[in-house]
């Protein structure tokens, strides 16, 4: 589990595909006597697992479902990469939970310069916008966002200076594809709702059956 807040970014080093897996090269600034074999880092969002390390270089495992589900697909050599350690229990959430889990790969279509802030307007397939919600909580390429608004196909939101500073956000532009996740508490509510969405919306008694309340 992750909170979206990212620690550093690197930089892609190699990704050699085998028949059955891939492995993902990344050098990053790291504490690397912190960092054991089978520790899970997000790496651009996607929750990987250490397989080497060697000085300021980390190797993961990367599956086939993994390598189709996200950007790293089109990973190249010198790519910057957005990385986050698990979260510890005990530690301070202040993003919000992030599963590491891929849900698809969405285009950023806008960039534009708002006061301070840069907006970003990103489309992705109807499946998953239909899980955002306005204020609610996305993961871009592993970065903790708030929703600013949402359509049938995409969603916009606002990024600060501190979080240009500090993510590969800085340098993306219209075209840009980036790994996506949706807030996984909409997704359990989609579940559990979803075979009464044809019945009349939401009521109180549906509610109360499925936990909610």
């Amino acid at each position: 589990m992750f909170t979206g807040l990212i620690e550093c970014t690197g930089r892609v080093v190699a990704l050699r595909r085998g028949a059955e897996r891939a492995v993902l090269e990344v050098a990053a600034p790291l504490p690397a006597d912190e960092i054991r074999i089978g520790d899970s880092i997000a790496v651009n969002g996607a929750c990987l697992t250490v397989i080497a390390t060697q000085g300021d270089r980390f190797s993961f495992d990367v599956s086939p479902e993994t390598v189709t589900r996200t950007t790293f697909a089109a990973s190249q050599t010198g790519s910057p990469v957005n990385l986050e350690r698990a979260l510890r229990l005990g530690g301070r959430l202040d993003g919000h939970l992030v599963t590491g889990h891929i849900d698809c790969v969405g285009r950023l279509e806008t960039r534009v310069s708002q006061g301070n802030a840069v907006v970003l307007g990103f489309s992705l397939p109807q499946e998953q916008a239909r899980m955002l919600v306005e204020k609610g909580s996305v993961a871009i390429d592993g970065i903790s966002l708030t929703v600013n608004s949402v359509t049938d196909s995409g969603f916009t939101v606002s990024i600060i200076p501190h979080t240009l500073e500090k993510t590969t956000l800085a340098g993306v532009g219209p075209g840009k594809e980036v790994n996506i996740e949706t807030d996984v508490i909409g997704k359990y509510v989609a579940r559990l709702v979803g075979p009464h969405a044809g019945s009349g919306g939401l009521t109180m008694e549906k509610l109360l059956q499925n936990g909610f309340i």
